[in-house]
């Protein structure tokens, strides 16, 4: 049944009023809720807020390497120190290795660019960060409804957001209503905050519709995997930073690597492949896997465990495709606009200062009696902060390698590490992208075919066994939250022109292709999904759409 029909057999929904609804319960959404509670009670205001988060818990779903900039959190808590934030373990060294197949080359200090020095910055589990955010939100009073997916966008008469509404629970998997079956409920605000990270499902339809990217580069993506390792105590380098270049890429594929020591003997490390790669015959999961076999990696966790994986994708495209932020009734913020800035490989400074910048306008726009406009001061607010700044400082960074890597690399060098000593702040020169990362892909028999490895159980893994340890589990007896606009484009197109790369490039052995009866077909293993949105955003078709499952579906990731 389709959801207008649902909603004239079951309905009306069940209907919550607050002033700021917002979508999605990571480092943006928080802040930007904390940050309202913080500034309306400065002016002796009372706001309501409401977080909707998809996970089973705030952090539950969060991904990142991550090596945290404290400065916006410093912005939002000058005391985070005294009330206990989970950095624990400051940055003590940075190193930069260009690797080949057999060898590092070590980058000397001086001349490591600015963008990856880490000094002052922390080796942090953002899931761990994400959840005392949430638990400072709740101790301000924010409502947090976690295991509640957002699934639907409400308007008004006059075209603007009027809040969400959470997805239907109780559906099987052929659409029908079945014993327990329950709307979902409307989230409903003077303003609706989006918040759900890279690709964002409804921030995805917002751009489209209200043509937020009109006269923007294409944004650009890539896919981050990831894992968490416990190693033996006389491998453990608290506080050690690693940043790698080169192998296994060759020299037209953008991507590289990470490894950072925490505290507790555990080490985070992982890849990044940008996903308008060309060869359709690649696959990222396996780069990492193969990544991890080389000499200088595989001396931090030889001997270790894997505790857990997991990936994600990540906005890559810097200020150049970054969308209007705002429409009538809400805004974006965090990934969903794609604030991340990839010279840095680094993202929650800028989630946690671009809500907190939402949040001032929204308190402005709420004093002033005013609802569901644009919120104005909010972009405004933006062009004049060192956010702004700092992705000024960095938007070619990406562009700069689809012209290679060693001239990407060159470029950087230019760009973060000479210009700043001269005192350029930033680029005299801007570079643009015109194509969205799908287009990229050629033809398989115009590619060479790669032969990856067979795992060894101890440094590499399988897709299954790493899906195994990432928690994933969705209740089997629902629709797919994968759908297909066109069933026939998988088979006819995907596996006849690209050899199938959709059962490649996921990361969780969801996509595979069989041959059933004579006849090829695709199987689509959603509950193996991780929520990375790698194929809505790599599918060369664009025949993939990304859906939310039942809210508390998908990953639980713990220490990550």
């Amino acid at each position: 049944m389709t959801s207008a029909e649902l909603l004239e057999q079951y309905g009306p929904r069940d209907s919550m009023e607050y002033d700021v609804v917002v979508v999605g319960g990571g480092p943006a959404g928080l802040s930007t809720a904390i940050h309202l509670k913080q500034l309306a009670a400065q002016q002796g205001q009372d706001v309501s807020v409401v977080v909707l988060e998809k996970g089973s818990e705030p952090g539950a779903h969060i991904l990142s390497g991550a090596v945290m900039d404290p400065r916006a959190l410093t912005e939002l808590f000058p005391n985070w120190q005294e009330l206990g934030a989970p950095l624990h373990q400051s940055v003590t060294a940075d190193e930069v290795l260009f690797l080949s197949a057999d060898g590092a080359r070590t980058t000397p200090q001086w001349l490591i660019p600015e963008c990856f020095h880490n000094h002052g910055n922390y080796v942090i589990s953002l899931g761990a960060v994400t959840q005392w955010l949430g638990q400072q939100a709740e101790a301000l009073g924010v409502e947090i409804f976690p295991g509640f997916a957002a699934a639907e966008v409400l308007y008004d008469e006059q075209n603007r957001v009027r809040g969400v509404a959470t997805g239907n629970m109780g559906l099987g998997k052929d659409g029908q209503p079945h014993d327990g079956f329950q709307l979902g409920m409307e989230l409903l605000g003077k303003y609706t905050i989006f918040a759900e990270g890279a690709r964002g499902h409804l921030g995805k339809q917002l751009i489209a519709k209200y043509q937020l990217d009109a006269g923007r580069d294409p944004q650009s993506y890539a896919i981050g995997i990831k894992e968490l390792w416990e190693v033996p105590a006389e491998q453990a380098k608290p506080g050690l930073v690693v940043h790698t270049a080169g192998w296994p890429m060759n020299a037209d594929t953008y991507g590289g690597g990470f490894l950072y020591h925490l505290e507790g003997n555990k080490v985070t490390l992982g890849y990044v492949v940008g996903l308008d790669y060309a060869n359709p015959w690649l696959s990222p999961f396996e780069e990492m896997q193969r990544w991890k076999t080389h000499p200088s990696i595989r001396k931090h966790i030889e001997g270790g465990k894997r505790l857990g994986y997991g990936a994600r994708a990540i906005t890559a495209g810097g200020l150049l495709t970054l969308p209007k932020q705002v429409f009538p009734g809400g805004a974006l913020v965090g990934c969903d606009a794609g604030y991340l800035n990839a010279a840095r490989i680094k993202g929650s400074h800028a989630a946690i200062k671009s809500g907190m910048l939402c949040a001032a306008a929204v308190v402005e726009a709420l004093a002033a009696g005013r609802e569901r406009d644009e919120l104005h001061a909010y972009p405004s607010a933006f062009e004049k902060s060192w956010l702004h700044e700092e992705l000024q400082q960095s938007r070619n960074f990406k562009t700069w390698f689809k012209k290679g890597n060693a001239v990407g690399a060159l470029m950087t060098g230019i760009e973060q590490w000479l210009l700043p000593k001269l005192g350029v702040k930033s680029p005299p020169w801007t570079l643009h992208r015109d194509k969205p990362d799908h287009a990229f892909l050629r033809p398989a028999e115009v590619m060479p075919k790669i032969d990856y490895p067979k795992p060894d159980g101890k440094i590499s893994f399988d897709r299954l066994s790493s899906v195994f340890v990432s928690n994933t589990n969705h209740e089997e007896n629902q629709p797919a939250h994968l759908t297909l606009k066109d069933a026939s484009v998988p088979v006819a197109l995907n596996l006849a022109r690209y050899a199938g790369p959709e059962q490649r490039y996921c990361p969780a052995g969801v996509y595979e292709f069989v041959n059933k009866d004579g006849q090829d077909q695709l199987v689509i293993n959603a509950q193996n999904c991780v929520h990375c949105k790698t194929c809505d955003i790599k599918d060369p078709s664009q025949n993939i759409v990304w859906v939310t499952p039942e809210g508390g579906g998908g990953p639980n990731y713990a220490g990550m």
